[in-house]
């Protein structure tokens, strides 16, 4: 016995030796984390492959470190990642004609303002021409820069000639070589396009199961905040504002009809587990839950021409109350028929989504939210103003919300190194202001930093438990309306085979590509309360504290009844 125990503490100690890896990748690559881990049942030791976090294509937003926690019974494992993403400076890239390619540029993590890399390429006599990623019509626009204004200056060349082989160049304004791209283009073998899963969504074989609601509370947190992180990447210090939960429920409805690698993809992106049957039944109830406080619709436009798959259909009213309407026969009629129904879904906060639909389109997936919550506790009528200090440390006078003994729940929370108060609306929800120490940049980006889906609910948790008190309260008057780029976005989820041709087979036999996306949010703060729509100096007093949030702060919409975000934002400039 005395031997078997110093074995089990070996093996343990083995694990723990080997729980954390450093790995270093090349853009571009794959990657493909496991969990390997040990069960430990009366000195029988039992290894089995466990849970696996696949990243493909690897970029520079991979680097960092990630943690794999698997939990059984009475024990926890844990296994860190250490990434290191290696950019080359020299690529050599064979293609077959007809596909898409990436390639590759990154600026040093290091390197200072706004990354802007000149892409080139060489032509006869070893001359080089300047790519206008704008006009250069060489290329008849099919160069796209994945992700203006990111220190990954990544090219996506789409449908590959023959003549777009050669050598291409990227640098930075300063001369500075980046990266040397060498393209071989092949003519491509014929391929046929088929459809080999043509079957309905798997049914939620346990319908009342309590493992799922939680499931996907977990899930919509996760995504909200991956969301998050990338929107203030791209927008370091303006105004932003999303609805998690309708870009969720749009993608989530395309999940529905995704197959093979693209359902995976989705999955992933949307952050539920792979074959989680239960997504589509469980996005369903979720609708229900909230329709007291939000309103959500889905719906389809489509080619009169195109023939989408019945079980696709009846699925997409069952779980989306989403009956397919075909599109007309103008551009005109379109954009009217459309921002028609953004107007009546959103209740008039949205009513111009769209100026054109392109003749080309097959197919348009909508997800609409609306949101209307009264204060519990009403603000002053009397009007007021007061100055708002911006980042930059420019004051600009704005009206107010007002009140001197506002009975609401206050506390610093150290995990996000904010004050953070929580003001209750009627639909069973809440809005929560995250006010950094101090008005600067600096402090703003470090809450940001610390706003993972885990110090959030724990946020949310910790604010269920806070005694509310009498707090005089000094809101500015906000009316947002934002559209992030979604393009951009669904790549940077790793969705970027969606813009190429993705695998859609339970949807239709057609090989659709995805050629615009779009995601439009308004948020208003006013006297009577919070109105939304979708296609944010601490000082105390013995007698009772004070939350002013008259310099940048952070917001959060969420449902305390579905226990899930709605609507994300941040407030630089009211």
């Amino acid at each position: 016995m005395k031997q078997q125990a110093i074995l089990c503490l070996l093996l343990q100690l083995f694990f723990e030796l080997a729980s954390c890896r450093h790995l270093w990748a090349i853009p571009g690559s794959s990657l493909v984390l496991t969990l390997l881990y040990i069960f430990i049942y009366c000195l029988i030791f039992i290894a089995k492959d466990g849970l696996e976090l696949s990243i493909s294509p690897v970029t520079a937003a991979n680097e960092g470190k990630y943690e794999c926690v698997m939990k059984e019974e009475n024990m926890e494992m844990t296994r860190m990642y250490n990434i290191t993403v290696e950019a080359l400076i020299d690529y050599t890239i064979k293609v077959t004609k007809g596909s898409n390619i990436h390639l590759p540029c990154h600026f040093p993590p290091t390197s200072q303002g706004t990354p802007n890399a000149l892409w080139f390429k060489e032509v006869d006599g070893g001359e080089r021409i300047l790519l206008d990623l704008e006009e250069d019509s060489t290329f008849d626009k099919k160069l796209l820069l994945l992700y203006p204004g990111d220190k990954d200056q990544t090219l996506l060349l789409t449908n590959t000639e023959m003549e777009n082989a050669g050598i291409y160049h990227c640098e930075s304004a300063n001369g500075e070589k980046l990266s040397t791209v060498r393209i071989t283009v092949e003519v491509a073998t014929p391929v046929h396009h088929s459809c080999s899963n043509t079957t309905a969504w798997e049914p939620c074989q346990d319908e009342n199961s309590r493992l799922w609601e939680p499931m996907l509370q977990e899930s919509m947190t996760e995504f909200s905040m991956k969301l998050y992180s990338f929107l203030r990447e791209s927008l370091p210090s303006s105004n932003l504002l999303f609805s998690p939960i309708s870009i969720s429920g749009a993608l989530s409805h395309l999940l529905l009809g995704a197959r093979g690698e693209t359902r995976k993809s989705i999955e992933t992106a949307v952050c539920v587990p792979h074959n989680f049957h239960c997504v589509h039944h469980q996005m369903k109830k979720l609708r229900e839950k909230l329709v007291g406080s939000l309103q959500m619709a889905s719906q389809i436009y489509c080619n009169p021409e195109m023939n989408l798959r019945n079980s696709f259909i009846n699925q997409s009213i069952q779980f989306y109350e989403a009956e397919p309407t075909r599109l007309l026969e103008t551009s005109e009629k379109n954009a009217q028929m459309i921002n028609s129904w953004v107007a009546n879904k959103t209740k008039n906060k949205i009513t111009d989504l769209v100026d054109s639909v392109s003749p080309d389109t097959q197919l348009i997936l909508l997800n609409a939210v609306s949101f209307n919550g009264q204060w519990k506790v009403k603000f002053d009528s009397k009007p007021k103003k007061g100055l708002f200090i911006k980042l930059d440390g420019d004051m600009v006078k704005v009206p107010l919300l007002y009140h001197q003994k506002y009975m609401m729940a206050m506390t610093y929370v150290v995990p996000l190194k904010a004050q953070v108060a929580r003001l209750a609306l009627t639909g069973d929800s809440s809005l929560y202001i995250l006010l950094p120490l101090s008005s600067g940049v600096t402090d703003l980006q470090l809450v940001e930093e610390k706003m993972t889906d885990t110090a959030v609910l724990q946020m949310i948790e910790q604010m269920k438990t806070t005694t509310p008190q009498h707090v005089e309260v000094t809101l500015p008057q906000i009316r947002l309306d934002i559209q992030p780029n979604m393009n951009i976005l669904l790549k940077k989820l790793g969705l970027s085979s969606l813009f190429e041709g993705a695998n859609l087979c339970g949807l239709s036999e057609e090989k659709l590509v995805l050629n615009d996306a779009r995601h439009r949010a308004f948020l208003a703060l006013t006297e009577q309360g919070v109105e939304a729509g979708a296609v944010t100096t601490m000082s105390f007093s013995r007698s009772f504290p004070s939350f002013s949030a008259l310099r940048p702060f952070i917001m959060l919409l969420w449902s305390d009844q579905a226990n899930v975000p709605l609507f994300i934002g941040r407030v630089t400039d009211p």
